[in-house]
């Protein structure tokens, strides 16, 4: 398995272990199932985006091939199958 099949797989299953087996596509909203899920770089690469985790995010392949041929961007917050993210924890130093 590639290493980017790894993390895809790896956030997959988080994000189904905590919605109860739910995982919304970030576009779309619909459920995501295991063999149709993709990465979706949330800011792109080439916007200046990374590939971390906080800026990866599951979708369907087809909403992700859309959405790169369309050129939008989606604000994540405002869309019914986004997961919200929490805030980072601060360290109290």
């Amino acid at each position: 398995m590639s290493r980017l099949a790894h993390t895809r797989t790896k956030i997959y299953k988080t994000i189904a272990r905590q919605l109860h087996g739910v995982v919304p596509c970030w576009v779309c909203g619909a459920h995501v199932l295991p063999e149709a899920a993709t990465l979706e770089h949330i800011q792109p690469l080439s916007d200046g985006g990374n590939s971390h985790a906080d800026n990866l995010a599951i979708s369907h392949e087809r909403c992700n091939n859309q959405r790169h041929a369309l050129g939008s961007v989606p604000a994540s917050c405002e869309l019914a199958g986004s997961v919200q993210r929490r805030e980072p924890i601060k360290s109290k130093r």
